[in-house]
């Protein structure tokens, strides 16, 4: 994989548009483990800085079907992920609970989909070709192979659906070739 230059937000920054990871500030990953920890984190940054019932934590990990003590299994991951982060030098109370469920408390920017939603947004809204251009290009290079790439079983429903299918080509609905053919 080739490495390249993470966006500079303070703090923790995390990607699903590709294979599942979290970075440190500094650009070097996180050791999150295994397929399970890695769907939960990539549940929560789909839904970053919102709350996420414990219901759909659960329903986007295991199905229709989940196993007995599904709730306190999820407890327990949430209990890993968060050690997993904090020994990858994230600060407490990255991950959060509350009544309602768990929430990743970032920024939805120091997620990758949210910049290449903003990006492509932005591109999108903008008339003049080179600007559109390099907004189109930053946003792309966000994108390291087939999202939630590396994931046993990739979450399901709700937003993991919506954000599983081909959003690149969708997001560049001939605007960037346009713009490329007038750059010089």
């Amino acid at each position: 994989m080739v490495e390249r230059e993470w966006a500079r937000i303070d703090g923790v920054q995390f990607a699903i548009l590709g294979p599942v990871e979290a970075r440190r500030p500094d650009g070097t990953p996180v050791a999150l483990g295994g397929p399970q920890l890695r769907g939960l984190l990539a549940l929560l940054a789909l839904d970053a800085g919102r709350v996420v019932g414990a219901d759909r934590l659960i329903d986007g990990l295991h199905g229709d079907h989940p196993p007995e003590g599904a709730a306190e299994a999820l407890q327990s991951q949430v209990s890993r992920l968060r050690r997993r982060l904090k020994d990858g030098g994230a600060p407490d109370g990255l991950i959060e609970f509350t009544p309602a469920g768990y929430r990743l408390a970032v920024d939805p920017q120091a997620v990758d989909l949210h910049r290449f939603e903003r990006l492509t947004a932005q591109a999108r809204e903008t008339a003049e070709a080179d600007t559109k251009l390099a907004l189109f290009t930053e946003a792309l290079a966000l994108w390291r192979g087939p999202a939630l790439d590396g994931l046993a079983d990739p979450p399901r429903g709700g937003p993991a659906r919506r954000h599983r299918g081909p959003r690149r080509g969708r997001a560049f609905p001939g605007t960037a070739r346009k713009a490329r053919r007038r750059a010089p």
